[in-house]
């Protein structure tokens, strides 16, 4: 692993204008290296800063100058949750990603730092061990800092360059694509993309997908549901490890007026329910003795998530064709394309999440290039326009 050279103090890290920097804060030294080496060693990243605490992450933050800071909840002297408003009082516009163990006191700190402006978080394996053998941890994290690095990046550029990605960008994504064989870039559309019409018929069924920033979007939506919830039963799938998706549901309990509880196999889907893909299972719907029923599926990971949203949303399309609504929240990746096509190929209707609302403008992105949307909406929009709808009203 390469060193970082002490710079002048007040001076500035000095890197490439299209690279995205990085802030790795954690107590384990291990820990601290590996991520820091993974960092290095992907195109288009740069690490300006290794630390212990949050104290030190507070006193090099105007130093480094990240785009992303990776913050380890748990840490002596300034732990993650104290340090997470201080960086975001200094830097509003800053990334910052939780680093949390699988359990379920950090869960709840780790969703309490997303209300107080984390945009993510990603869960440790279980022992420093884990975290050096895991390939799927190592994915996932370098992915959430290139498409949040990217993300914040953009929207710092001047109109018109804020509309578009830049070259720059794309030779990002590009060089992360040949090397480790993902993508997490923002898709790149035309100013103008093909919308569907409507389907007719009233929606019956409401059917959620969420990844990253999905929590936030969730609890501000759930509260406005009502009218929903009050008729027809909802069903969300959102990236989650166990016990994270149990804390969730608890939290999106307390947004709304219906309560939400993990799904159990072999439930009946019934109106006034709201549904949890629990964490570690793809949670799908089936037709038994002509009721719809909640599968959970113990298969491979889909798009690297488990649950995914293309299982939950094509097994809709199965069995309520047209009867169904679905939303495409914030999140990374593709998720939730393949099966919000089915959706639209048996009648229904997909709206999705716009990029100025979302965390990172790719799974409802990817939905909208692929022309398989009705609609394109804020965050603050889609509540009532999914309430008007299944109370008869056209959109």
């Amino acid at each position: 692993m390469s060193v970082i050279a002490p710079a002048l103090p007040g001076t500035p890290i000095v890197s490439a204008p299209d690279e995205v920097r990085v802030m790795v804060v954690d107590d384990a030294t291990v820990v601290r290296s590996l991520l820091s080496r993974w960092i290095e060693e992907t195109p288009g990243l740069k690490l300006v800063a290794a630390l212990r605490n949050g104290r030190e992450a507070i006193e090099r933050l105007d130093h480094a100058r990240p785009d992303v800071v990776v913050l380890d909840v748990e840490m002596p002297e300034l732990d993650g949750i104290s340090t997470l408003p201080k960086l975001l009082a200094r830097r509003r516009d800053l990334a910052v990603i939780m680093a949390s163990a699988l359990t379920r006191d950090h869960a709840e700190v780790t969703l309490k730092a997303l209300a107080l402006g984390a945009a993510d978080y990603i869960p440790k394996p279980a022992a420093d061990g884990g975290v050096m053998t895991s390939a799927v941890f190592q994915h996932e994290l370098i992915g959430k800092i290139v498409a949040l690095g990217q993300r914040r990046r953009k929207r710092l550029l001047p109109p018109p360059y804020a509309r578009r990605p830049m070259s720059a960008t794309r030779r990002l994504g590009g060089a992360v694509q040949r090397t480790v064989k993902w993508r997490t870039a923002e898709p790149e559309l035309a100013p103008a993309f093909k919308i569907r019409t409507f389907s007719a018929m009233p929606p019956r069924i409401l059917l959620i997908g969420a990844s990253t920033g999905g929590p936030q979007a969730l609890t501000k939506l759930v509260a406005r549901l009502d009218a929903v919830t009050e008729t027809a039963p909802i069903l969300i799938t959102q990236h989650m490890p166990a016990t994270f998706t149990t804390i969730l549901a608890e939290h999106l309990s307390r947004a709304g007026a219906k309560p939400v509880h993990e799904a159990i196999d072999g439930e009946p889907v019934l109106a006034g329910r709201i549904y949890l893909a629990p964490g570690g299972r793809h949670m799908k719907v089936a037709r038994r003795d002509g009721t719809a029923v909640i599968v959970l599926d113990d298969g491979a990971p889909v798009h690297y998530c488990k649950p995914a949203v293309d299982p939950l949303f094509s097994s809709a399309a199965e069995v309520w064709g047209s009867w169904n609504l679905a939303l495409i929240l914030t999140g990374m990746g593709s998720d939730g394309t393949s099966g919000a096509a089915a959706i639209a190929a048996a009648g229904g209707s997909v709206i999705a999440q716009d990029e100025a609302t979302s965390v990172v403008w790719g799974m409802p992105g990817h939905a909208v290039a692929a022309g398989v949307c009705s609609a394109v909406l804020p965050l603050e929009q889609i509540a009532p326009t999914v309430s008007r709808m299944f109370l008869g009203a056209r959109p």
